[in-house]
This record gives structure tokens, C-alpha cells and sequence, in this order.
């Protein structure tokens, strides 16, 4: 079984977007929406109103020593709690 959410994501975006009581999380590349919405109820006992997500490939870059290698691809999810609920962030 495959872990579906990675990490919470703390940037800026993250920060901005939490005023409408939304957050940012990087999720496994093949979760789908009712697996995230499933797995974010489960793991911090809230109540997700909607799930958005966004794909991101991997890329073709240069090291020091010219030798090129790829990124690992990876998805957001932007997921939108009920209000008054909150994901607690240590």
C-alpha cells in the first residue's frame, strides 16, 4: 500500500490560501480526489467540502559536472475544509 499524502506543503501560496480555510498538500502522483479526500478525513479528522488537484512532470536538468538527470514528478492537491475545522501544522 502506497502512502497518499507525503507532506504539507508550508510556502507562501500555502499561507495565502489558508485564509479561505484551504491547504496545500503534496500527494502520491496516482492518488485520485476520493482517495485524498479519504485519506485527509481519515488521518486528521476533519471534513473536506472539495478537492483540487495539479500534476507536475518531471524535468531534465544539468549538474555541476554536465551530466543531466530528471526530477521526480510529482501532484498537489488543494484541499478545502468545512469551516471552523483546521489541520493543526507543527
Amino acid at each position: 500500500m502506497t502512502t497518499i499524502i507525503r507532506k504539507i506543503s508550508v510556502t507562501e501560496k500555502g499561507a495565502l490560501i489558508g485564509a479561505n480555510n484551504q491547504y496545500m498538500l503534496e500527494v502520491a502522483p496516482s492518488a485520485t480526489k476520493p482517495q485524498i479526500r479519504a485519506a485527509v478525513e481519515a488521518q486528521f479528522g476533519v471534513h473536506v467540502v472539495s478537492v483540487n488537484t495539479a500534476n507536475y512532470r518531471s524535468r531534465t536538468v544539468a549538474t555541476r559536472t554536465r551530466r543531466t538527470t530528471s526530477t521526480q514528478a510529482w501532484k498537489r492537491a488543494i484541499v478545502t475544509l468545512r469551516d471552523g475545522e483546521r489541520i493543526e501544522i507543527v
